[in-house]
């Protein structure tokens, strides 16, 4: 945990910044894998941990954001527990870690919520994603599980997302923490990786080391040399000379900060020449982002950017033709880059995004656009110093999207689909680093980048 005045003081913000009435933040509970006494390993709710910071379940927290008080529900351990689980703090003790005094038994929470409703208090909350949170929200307010989320207050969450996404020095470090760790994670995969090697051990040992020096990964790892299924969580292939595998992987730290980065290698430790043609591309559209992203840039520009620059590159390969302002302007490149450029991280590595898109991508000034590519990008709006981005472009050749758009005569005469097929055995490529918005332009985020030109990577691969 960071200082409880640390807490205090985004709660003190928070009241200021909703009008009236009682925020209520749910804390995880437990949750079962396969039986109730073995639970998948806890996770507490990001924004509880922004307020509060207590990674316990089964804590609700208050903000009477009329008088500023601030309460938390919860109960002690039993002696059953104690038994389990050693010596453990009073609830209260626990409570004045988040400089909360003034606690409650979770079966006194009901009631609460009921005498606020009664005298005609606004009860804000945030779109749950769990069910059993649904359903503690559901019993709270007294409405069915199908009317709790279009029931969030948009108040809190625009709330919410001014505040977390602009992180301060201790927040930044932890990032920096978490990225140095992705960066181990990131060497190992290129030492392990050799023809011959299951995928599984590569992942099973990069996640290793996100426990051996946090709390574990930030999100399932993707370790596969069909890199050309974007999110690909299977581990079951054989590595193959001369195919490329992709690792995209992140840790949390012990206070659950995250990393989300990617890189892309030759299984046998040398690119072939049409490998690195297409790496060099990618790679060129990351580093861009990094000469051009500053405060008051949007970050649909950054996208449209990259995506020129892929443009330019696959038109160089005679995979693309024409002019690359006219291929971005009506999404033609999209085919080979249907993602967004990258996402904000902080406490989650897509941040806040239970809160939705439309709300921590997106505002008012900017909405989100229907061109293919840019269509799905995750953040368009306006950089602010303090927001912590993604920078993850990419090439990928889809066989079943290059033939739907064949078939179906999109990309507005682009594309030469006869070329692009010649590569629809080439696998993906995706290179990403995570960037902190400063004052005066950005940075990398991390003290040591893994590998990541062509030359970097076959010299490390072959020590």
């Amino acid at each position: 945990m960071f200082d409880k005045e640390v807490y205090i003081s985004r709660r003190d913000t928070l009241c200021r910044k909703v009008a009236e009435g009682i925020i209520l933040l749910p804390g995880n509970s437990e949750s079962p894998a396969n039986y109730p006494n073995n639970a998948y390993r806890f996770r507490q709710d990001s924004t509880f941990l922004y307020y509060f910071g207590l990674d316990h379940p089964d804590y609700v927290g208050i903000i009477d954001v009329d008088s500023g008080e601030s309460i938390l529900f919860g109960d002690d351990y039993t002696l059953d527990d104690i038994i389990w689980m050693g010596p453990q703090p009073a609830f209260s003790d626990v409570a004045i870690k988040a400089g909360v005094s003034y606690t409650r038994s979770m079966d006194k929470l009901k009631a609460f919520i009921a005498e606020s409703l009664k005298k005609g208090r606004k009860i804000h909350f945030l779109p749950p994603y769990r069910a059993d949170v649904t359903l503690l929200l559901s019993s709270l307010l007294r409405m069915v599980p199908e009317a709790v989320a279009s029931a969030a207050s948009v108040e809190l969450a625009k709330a919410v997302v001014s505040m977390r996404e602009i992180k301060d020095s201790g927040e930044i470090a932890q990032i920096d923490e978490a990225c140095g760790i992705a960066s181990q994670m990131h060497c190992m995969a290129m030492k392990m990786c050799r023809p011959g090697i299951k995928e599984q051990k590569i992942a099973g040992a990069i996640e290793s080391v996100a426990l051996q020096y946090g709390a574990g990964v930030s999100f399932y790892s993707i370790v596969s040399q069909n890199g050309e299924t974007l999110h690909n969580h299977y581990h079951g292939n054989i590595l193959e000379s001369g195919k490329l595998l992709l690792v995209d992987a992140g840790a949390e730290t012990n206070m659950n900060y995250c990393s989300d980065f990617t890189r892309t290698f030759p299984v046998n430790g040398k690119f072939t020449s049409r490998q690195k043609a297409v790496y060099d591309i990618v790679l060129a559209a990351n580093e861009n982002t990094f000469r051009i992203a500053a405060p008051s840039s949007y970050y649909w520009e950054m996208h449209n950017a990259a995506s020129r620059i892929i443009a330019e590159g696959l038109i160089d390969l005679g995979i693309m033709r024409g002019n690359a302002n006219d291929i971005v302007a009506v999404g033609a490149q999209a085919l080979f880059m249907p993602h967004g450029l990258g996402h904000q991280m902080g406490l989650d590595v897509h941040d806040m995004e239970n809160i939705g898109e439309r709300y921590v991508g997106y505002d008012e000034e900017t909405l989100r656009s229907s061109t293919p590519g840019l269509s799905s990008l995750r953040i368009g709006k306006r950089l602010k110093e303090g927001m912590v981005i993604t920078v993850e472009p990419g090439i990928y050749f889809i066989p079943a999207l290059i033939a739907k758009w064949k078939e179906e005569k999109l990309g507005n005469g682009f594309i030469d689909f006869s070329k692009a097929e010649e590569y629809c055995n080439f696998g993906g490529i995706r290179i990403e680093d995570d960037m902190l918005i400063t004052s005066t332009g950005n940075r990398m985020l991390g003290s040591c980048r893994p590998p990541v030109t062509t030359v970097e990577i076959e010299d490390f691969m072959r020590q």
